[in-house]
């Protein structure tokens, strides 16, 4: 799979169509192959393009955000790769199992500003975790979403004239191990859990169609 395959139509690419929203649902996908396409769409995307949004997962890797710190970075070699992206925030972890879902939308078009995006968000997981039953929270201080303090849910997003990329990663059913080496989105000692720990036993394919479902309804 090319970057302009992801960027552009490709029969394997699954469409839902939504109000103003195209639905792309992608498999698993490289990191940097997928952050190269988002920048590939934003860059290109014309005036009246209907915003997007892309599901997928990643191979195991640590992204560090612009504002990242290299104490914050793997203590031991794992063998994961760490890619410096363009996002906001600091190092996180991506890997088989965490819900992906990049929000490529026209921020002016919508008149929606990047805070209240952020909480929009957010609050598009916690609907989905009380479908549960599942109590969550957001904090205004360091963005994302908890379940009785600890971290299931990361955001970091890039903003260019306008227009975002970047979005969500919601942890469902992963390998935790990895989130160990490093400081969580820049914060030492800070807890990380996932649906399926939280007694959630839906596969992250029906999870993360869940959470599309969640910030379209948001969204309109």
């Amino acid at each position: 799979m090319t970057v302009t395959s992801i960027a552009a139509d490709a029969a394997a690419i699954e469409r839902k169509p939504a109000p103003e929203v195209q639905v792309r649902s992608l498999g698993r996908v490289e990191y940097e192959l997928a952050w190269r396409a988002m920048q590939k769409f934003t860059a290109e995307r014309a005036a009246d393009a209907a915003d997007e949004i892309w599901l997928l997962e990643h191979p195991p890797v640590y992204t560090l955000g612009v504002a990242g710190r290299a104490e914050h970075l793997p203590r031991v070699a794992n063998g994961i790769p760490v890619v410096r992206t363009d996002r906001g925030g600091q190092i996180t972890y991506h890997g088989p199992g965490q819900v992906i879902l990049y929000t490529l939308l026209d921020l002016r078009r919508r008149g929606l500003a990047v805070r209240p995006l952020v909480r929009l968000l957010e609050h598009s997981v916690i609907d989905l975790l009380a479908s549960y039953g599942v109590a969550a929270t957001a904090r205004v201080e360091a963005p994302g979403v908890y379940v009785d303090g600890a971290k299931i849910a990361a955001l970091g997003l890039r903003i260019r004239d306008g227009r975002c990329y970047h979005g969500i990663a919601f942890n469902a059913d992963m390998d935790l191990t990895p989130f160990r080496a490093i400081d969580p989105c820049g914060y030492s000692g800070l807890a990380v859990t996932q649906a399926r720990a939280i007694g959630i036993a839906d596969a992250p394919e029906f999870l993360g169609a869940k959470l599309v479902r969640s910030v379209l309804n948001r969204l309109s």
